[in-house]
């Protein structure tokens, strides 16, 4: 027996129909760390220059069940030498039930990479650390900031108008 076999009908109903947002797994779904010039540059004085790339995807696993890679990638350069390139692409499964269509997307766009980003962070700090660099912290990120940013994108490129085909 379980603790809804005690609640009325009514209860039970309500409480099935209630969002939830939990966390399955977390996991690294990829990692790479590249270091293409070794060991000559550790011998450069200067300061690399730094590139940090994010990219989230999302996939349908299950009814409810969605799994979210949050792919971060930083490579650090000196003029056209490339120091080092770390791609880490932290993944979770996340059961989403009972939320209304519209809010599905920023939820997995938005909720979804918060959660994944410090774990991504502390995971290219590391690989840096170990590639024989100094660390370095990635900066918060303001995922709803991208996500307002990307639908804005997509809405002026379906208003932008059509090129007449040529005849």
């Amino acid at each position: 027996m379980t603790p809804s076999d005690f609640l009325p009908e009514s209860e039970t109903m309500e409480q099935n129909q209630a969002p939830a947002f939990g966390i399955e797994k977390l996991y690294v779904k990829d990692f790479s760390v590249e270091v293409p010039n070794a060991p000559k540059i550790f011998l450069e004085r200067e300061n690399p220059e730094i590139a940090v790339q994010l990219n989230n995807e999302t996939t349908p696993i299950d009814e409810g069940v969605f799994e979210v890679v949050l792919t971060v990638t930083v490579t650090a350069k000196i003029g056209d030498k490339t120091v080092f390139l770390v791609e880490v692409g932290q993944a979770g499964v996340f059961r989403i039930v009972n939320i209304p269509d519209e809010q599905m997307e920023p939820l997995l766009a938005v909720a979804c990479p918060n959660v994944l980003f410090p774990y991504a962070r502390e995971a290219v700090s590391d690989a840096i650390l170990r590639a024989g660099f100094q660390p370095l912290v990635l900066q918060p990120v303001n995922f709803e900031a991208m996500y307002v940013a990307r639908l804005e994108e997509r809405q002026q490129q379906q208003s932008a108008p059509q090129a007449a085909p040529l005849q």
